[in-house]
């Protein structure tokens, strides 16, 4: 799997906290990086979760979506404000 194919799942954008305040997450790779960067904690299940599924989806064990929903979940958990952004 290509980690930073555009086309892995339907983008994500993201309202953190902080000095990277607006993240828009087009690709594991993208994801990856704020799940390690930028994430505002470490220690939720659903966080822990979706750094898993991040690693699965980028070996092929997973599929890209599925990383999506863990993905959704652990923002959630964190009380980050996520929409799904769409291209016209």
């Amino acid at each position: 799997m290509d980690w930073n194919t555009s086309s892995a799942f339907v983008p994500v954008g993201l309202a953190l906290r902080g000095p990277a305040t607006h993240k828009i997450v087009c690709t594991l790779g993208d994801a990856a990086q704020i799940l390690i960067k930028d994430w505002p904690s470490d220690d939720g299940e659903e966080y822990v979760a979706a750094v898993k599924a991040c690693v699965d989806a980028i070996s092929g064990q997973i599929a890209p979506e599925q990383f999506r929903e863990a993905f959704l979940r652990a923002a959630d958990e964190a009380g980050i404000a996520a929409l799904t952004v769409v291209h016209r």
